[in-house]
């Protein structure tokens, strides 16, 4: 959770993903051609990507838990 969090404080918008996904890859897609430029987190190619969806699903009450996009005011 706590990596979570700092992800989601470090940042003004941070996307939670796995890799096949495609509605993940759609909100990514949608992001960046608004001009935003998220920070993009692959639950599945990272070594600690269980433990953070897990800590999703808790923060968010529900799974799966992805996509999911926190900010800092989350």
């Amino acid at each position: 959770m706590d990596r979570v969090n700092r992800l989601a404080a470090q940042r003004a918008v941070v996307i939670f993903s796995m890799s096949s996904c495609c509605m993940c890859h759609t909100v990514t897609r949608l992001f960046c051609e608004l001009g935003v430029n998220p920070t993009v987190v692959e639950l599945d190619e990272d070594p600690r990507g269980k433990e953070m969806e897990k800590a999703l699903a808790r923060l968010l009450g529900r799974s799966p838990a992805v996509p999911a996009g926190l900010g800092k005011d989350s």
